[in-house]
């Protein structure tokens, strides 16, 4: 029976945390994390034939499993303090990431302050596999710590890392053959060094276990919508509406249930899982210079609610925003059509929304027509933000001017001439050869 080093019956815990870099998407048709999934599911088949894991019960764990409002961090963090061995995918990726750092550090916590001070307590179990591959120098402290012998693997995989020998067709038996091997490690760890379930930390109050980096990604969550401080329009109901603007969720008042919290709160958790680092503000707050001047600090997502285009200061700020035209602010349209307001209003609402926004929801369609023209479920909502964050980070990166940093401008050096009167190597040369 697998038991954890107090002693206390090990079983039905997942065997690993697979933790790995979500990577941009630059396709919206592609989903740039199909192969880490891939990867997941071969350790996964492997990891329950050497066991007696039981059946029904996840073996694995990764975040690409849950879904948008699933209280992302609680479960991400519930995972980490019971998964017995924690799987890091390296990449360069990986270690700029400081979601991945905020994993690695929740994991490596695990170890209560009691068996620390154990003579011969086992830390916690970390099995490093190289996605792509990194150089020793370039590691973290956190993971020059973690023993690795990445040519046990295979010298192609040390070479080219897991990626590779899934993309390269010649090489796909040594993919077997790491992936195996990998799977090996997992199980061994966990039996070796077994630990007690941990106590779940708050993942956005813990920091990462690499060396911080030089700014972080920014992406602003806008929110354009009513609020019930004030008056809404005729007909409107209250149910989806909370007391400051970005209370607003849709979906609320349909027949979804389950997650009530804003809309723009349950965004921000898919925001921060492809490490980006979210704000949230209301429009009328974040209409100026993110959306609509020369200095924008980031990309941006707007949530509409086509509600808020019945406020005449609200439909003014998106007009000036569809005026500006900044590529790196994208628009989606949660709609629930199971609202019993939606029949009577929507059509007018709709040709105001067409007429406001023109050209942003013109360029939007060529990004996803769902969200344009109404997404109209949670699990819509979840398939297409991923895109749209994409997207309009991509954008940002794309068009977004660049200001040299202030202070005085630094001249470029240039190459010159010889100067009169000094006497460079070659010319010394010459003077010896001269009779």
């Amino acid at each position: 029976m697998s038991q954890d080093a107090d002693g206390t019956d090990a079983r039905g815990r997942p065997y690993f945390f697979l933790s790995y870099a979500h990577t941009p998407s630059y396709d919206a048709a592609m989903d740039p994390d199909l192969w880490v999934h891939r990867l997941f599911q071969d350790l996964s088949y492997h990891v329950m034939a050497m066991t007696d894991h039981p059946a029904g019960l996840p073996v694995g764990f990764m975040a690409r499993q849950m879904r948008l409002g699933e209280h992302w961090s609680e479960r991400l963090a519930e995972a980490l303090a019971n998964c017995r061995v924690f799987v890091p995918l390296y990449s360069p990726r990986y270690f700029r990431s400081d979601m991945c750092g905020k994993e690695w550090y929740a994991f490596s916590r695990r170890a209560s302050r009691k068996s620390l001070l154990q003579k011969g307590a086992a830390a916690p179990a970390i099995v490093p596999a190289l996605w792509v591959p990194v150089r020793h120098e370039d590691l973290p402290h956190a993971a020059r710590d973690v023993y690795a012998d990445h040519r046990a693997f295979g010298d192609d995989y040390a070479a080219e890392g897991l990626y590779g020998l899934m993309k390269l067709r010649y090489l796909r038996n040594e993919y077997e053959r790491a992936v195996y091997q990998l799977a090996k490690a997992i199980v061994t760890a966990a039996e070796r060094r077994p630990s007690p379930a941990g106590r779940p930390l708050d993942l956005e109050e813990v920091p990462s276990a690499f060396e911080p980096r030089t700014g972080s990604r920014r992406l602003r969550i806008v929110v354009a919508a009513l609020s019930t401080r004030h008056e809404l329009p005729p007909g409107r109901s209250p149910d989806c509406y909370g007391p400051s603007i970005v209370d607003w969720n849709p979906y609320r008042a349909g027949v979804w249930g389950g997650d009530h919290r804003p809309l723009a709160e349950v965004a921000a958790e898919e925001v921060r899982r492809l490490d980006y680092l979210p704000t949230i503000e209301p429009l009328h707050e974040a209409a100026g210079e993110p959306l609509t001047g020369e200095q924008p600090d980031g990309p941006a997502v707007v949530l509409l609610d086509r509600w808020a285009l019945a406020d005449a200061e609200q439909r003014e700020l998106l007009a000036r925003m569809d005026q500006a035209a900044r590529p790196w602010v994208s628009v989606v349209v949660p709609r629930d059509r199971s609202d019993p307001d939606d029949p009577a209003s929507g059509t007018e609402l709709q040709q105001t929304l067409e007429k406001t926004l023109a050209r942003t929801l013109q360029r939007g369609r060529s990004v996803s027509r769902v969200a344009t023209s109404g997404v109209p479920s949670p699990d819509a909502f979840a398939d297409v933000l991923p895109t749209l964050i994409q997207w309009a980070a991509a954008q940002f990166v794309r068009y977004a001017p660049v200001h040299p940093p202030e202070g005085p401008a630094v001249h470029r050096p240039r190459l010159r001439g010889p100067v009169p009167g000094i006497t460079g190597p070659a010319e010394e040369a010459a003077d010896d050869r001269r009779p």
